[in-house]
């Protein structure tokens, strides 16, 4: 199972169709900040499962903060960041993220990417979608048990 992962659309649906096209994923996260950009990707892209969470910038949401997939036989959290204090650090998220006995952790905010395993948690932040100068998107990948975490940089292909 390929998993698309977009933060931070900042109303760039172009940039995140082309994330679509190139990768053609089986699933897409879209972790806020825009969550309409998210509704309009789903249009061009309606056969695609998405997932999404309220950003910092989606002040009417109501959705909740976080949420909880089964991916695979593997808890997968998806968040904005926001509420998890990310830009402070990744101590909060790492207990959320023990708490819920999650595999991977999927988050934004930051606009940098990032990919690591800790303690047992796969964590990945796909960078801004939407950043003019530096696009980037992030790959989940689930089979036969292992995980595979990549960012990828729009206009260029993953080093891994």
């Amino acid at each position: 199972m390929k998993m698309l992962v977009l933060s931070d659309s900042h109303g760039n649906v172009e940039n995140m169709a082309r994330a679509v096209e190139q990768v053609q994923p089986d699933r897409i996260a879209h972790l806020g900040d825009v969550m309409r950009d998210g509704e309009k990707l789903h249009a061009l892209f309606p056969a695609i499962p998405l997932d999404q969470v309220p950003g910092n910038c989606d002040l009417a949401a109501f959705d909740a903060p976080e949420k909880l997939l089964l991916v695979e036989d593997k808890r997968v959290l998806l968040c904005h960041g926001h509420t998890l204090h990310v830009k402070e650090g990744l101590l909060t998220a790492m207990y959320a993220a023990l708490e819920k006995q999650v595999d991977v952790l999927l988050f934004g905010h930051t606009h940098r990417v990032f990919s690591e395993i800790r303690n047992g948690v796969a964590m990945l932040n796909p960078g801004s979608i939407g950043d003019s100068r530096y696009p980037t998107y992030g790959i989940l990948d689930i089979a036969q048990g292992q995980i595979r975490l990549r960012t990828v940089p729009l206009n260029g292909y993953p080093d891994s």
